[in-house]
């Protein structure tokens, strides 16, 4: 136990497992937290689809900018996600589509369009030096100290403005109506929580991928929405849940080298969506 404890303090010194670590909590805790309105809102779809479809955005960022410039990938995968969620609900106000079927449309589309991409980038005599592929799964181990001040100030600019328009937000996740009547712009606030949920799946492309990405947004809110009633409680419990999670998923991959964080951060959230249902309250998990 010495030994094992002595090894695993050792690993957590290495400075690049350093960086996967914080990188993966400041992923965790933001994913986890801004997710739950999506849970709440029921449009956990419109996570997976905006996180697929931001694979062109990250080949369009590595061409805008001519290399692997984290700024400029993250950039062009959060204009291209929200790209998706326009397009989504363009088919959605159409008589004849549904929700499910435009997000469905918005997902497969995206998708196809950045795998095309990334093979036209693939086959460029720099693509090699890109690892854009990495985007697809994640690769946590190539997270820079440079790119956690991207990570960072997109998780504190998110996090600032749910702060300001936190009784927006809330009122127009509960009750539309309610909130119309007492003043809310509604359409607005619901384009800023797409736009936050945005931000939480761009955070995540480095070190979780666009594959699994949605699964990191939902799953904390779900097993958190076991236990708290109250959305200021989930929001802080989700955001727990996730950070834990992720540093968990980090750390056991960094003890078991060729296996990847991403996969292992969602396993372990998915295993706190389980825990949770088994164990939480009764009371909350029946509530609406």
């Amino acid at each position: 136990m010495v030994a094992a404890l002595g090894s695993l303090a050792s690993l957590l010194g290495d400075p690049t497992v350093q960086t996967v670590v914080l990188g993966s909590a400041l992923l965790g805790a933001t994913a986890g937290a801004l997710g739950t309105f999506a849970v709440l809102r029921r449009q956990s779809l419109l996570g997976d689809a905006m996180s697929h479809a931001a694979l062109p955005g990250v080949v369009m960022g590595y061409f805008v900018s001519g290399g692997r410039h984290l700024g400029a990938i993250l950039i062009g995968a959060l204009l291209a996600g929200l790209a998706a969620a326009l397009f989504a609900l363009f088919l959605s106000r159409q008589p004849r589509i549904k929700e499910e079927a435009a997000l469905g449309a918005a997902l497969s589309l995206g998708f196809a369009l950045g795998v095309v991409l990334l093979t036209v980038a693939q086959k460029q005599a720099t693509a090699s030096h890109a690892g854009l592929d990495t985007f697809l799964f994640g690769q946590a181990a190539a997270t820079l100290r440079s790119d956690l001040v991207w990570l960072g100030g997109l998780a504190a600019v998110a996090g600032l403005i749910l702060a300001v328009l936190w009784r927006q937000a809330k009122l127009a996740t509960f009750d539309r109506d309610f909130a119309a009547v007492s003043g809310v712009a509604v359409p607005r606030i619901e384009a800023l929580l797409t736009a936050l949920l945005a931000f939480a799946i761009v955070i995540g492309l480095q070190l979780v991928g666009v594959v699994l990405m949605s699964s990191l947004v939902v799953a904390p809110a779900v097993a958190a929405r076991q236990w708290s009633g109250s959305i200021a409680g989930m929001v802080l419990l989700a955001g727990a849940i996730g950070l834990v999670s992720a540093v968990i998923g980090a750390v056991l991959s960094a003890l078991s080298p060729g296996l990847s964080t991403g996969p292992l951060v969602v396993l372990v959230a998915t295993a706190a969506v389980a825990i949770s249902l088994v164990f939480g309250r009764p009371s909350v998990r029946g509530a609406n």
